[in-house]
């Protein structure tokens, strides 16, 4: 019941380079994948995934067919995926609370494929680099012994992280692939960029900066997008962000400010200036306590559902 590679149980106690030599298909899995330029992944059919969020669902959908997210710099896009039912989740991880994060995919995904008496769970890890402070090695590690600890087998098939993800230049170190996509009918995961992080981009975002938790945006069973309802106070200090100039922010709310991509810096802004404006989303965004509901229309982009035609 523990993590398996070749059906082999991987011995955690070793560090992660004596793991990559004993296992060198993964590595060779990862040399194809890191090979491979990102594609554009279009809003039709997508499910973009933020930091701290996870979605699931199954080829069935309707709505759904690419679970995607990127962005992530010393964090890691976890794909989880039972090869009988097809029930697919892709999470954004930052190490905030890795081992209850595995526990809630792993019961998202085994919820969806209970019924099925074949198939196995394969987990796919994709991100981070050798940054300065080694957090995406801390993080691999944490993800590594959490999968380990669940009891589930679960098949480690893709392993792209940290010293396998890593390029240098003048000195510097930074990601190879920042974001990657998966295709729910096919099951291929792929190097890939989003023009479209929506809906509700800036909300979402100060959901994960005001310090939520792992958050399920999405019920594959009605196939809605469900945003919140979120609550915070007042964000600490924000005019004072504000007023910081693009150096300041970079250096402080980043985890690796020389490895983050050109827009780090306007997303936070903007971010911080939806905080601003919205100091009490219970009575700006969320005064009946429900949450904001997304479907898919006839082009395949999100559509914002009122109450009353639910």
């Amino acid at each position: 019941m523990p993590l398996l590679v070749n059906g082999a149980r991987v011995d955690l106690a070793q560090p992660t380079r004596d793991m990559i030599r004993a296992y060198p298909y993964l590595e060779e899995k990862a040399k194809l994948l890191r090979s491979r330029p990102a594609q554009i992944v279009e809003p039709k059919g997508l499910l973009y995934v933020q930091q701290r969020e996870f979605a699931v669902t199954t080829p069935k959908d309707g709505s759904v067919s690419i679970l995607g997210s990127d962005d992530a710099t010393t964090c890691h896009i976890v794909v989880l995926r039972h090869t009988g039912s097809g029930a697919t989740c892709l999470t954004h991880c930052d190490g905030s609370d890795t081992e209850a994060e595995v526990s809630l995919i792993m019961s998202s995904v085994k919820s969806f494929s209970n019924s099925t008496g074949c198939g196995r769970l394969e987990v796919h890890l994709v991100g981070g680099f050798n940054d300065d402070r080694q957090l995406s090695q801390k993080l691999t590690n944490q993800l590594l012994r959490a999968f380990d600890l669940q009891p589930e087998d679960v098949h480690l098939v893709t392993f792209c992280v940290t010293e396998l993800n890593d390029r240098e230049e003048q000195d510097i170190h930074f990601p190879i692939i920042y974001g990657i996509a998966v295709n729910v009918k096919t099951a291929e995961i792929f190097p890939a960029t989003f023009p479209e992080k929506g809906p509700d981009e800036d909300l979402r975002s100060a959901h994960v900066l005001t310090g939520a938790p792992l958050t399920n945006i999405y019920d594959a069973k009605t196939e809605q997008l469900r945003i919140g309802p979120y609550f915070w106070g007042p964000f600490p200090h924000v005019d004072f962000w504000l007023e910081q100039d693009d150096a300041e922010i970079l250096q402080n709310l980043s985890t690796s400010p020389l490895a983050e991509p050109p827009h780090f810096v306007s997303h936070i802004r903007s971010t911080l200036t939806f905080l601003k404006e919205h100091p009490f989303p219970s009575r700006s965004l969320f005064p009946d306590r429900k949450p904001r509901i997304y479907k898919k229309n006839e082009e395949g982009l999100w559509e914002q559902v009122y109450s009353d035609k639910i």
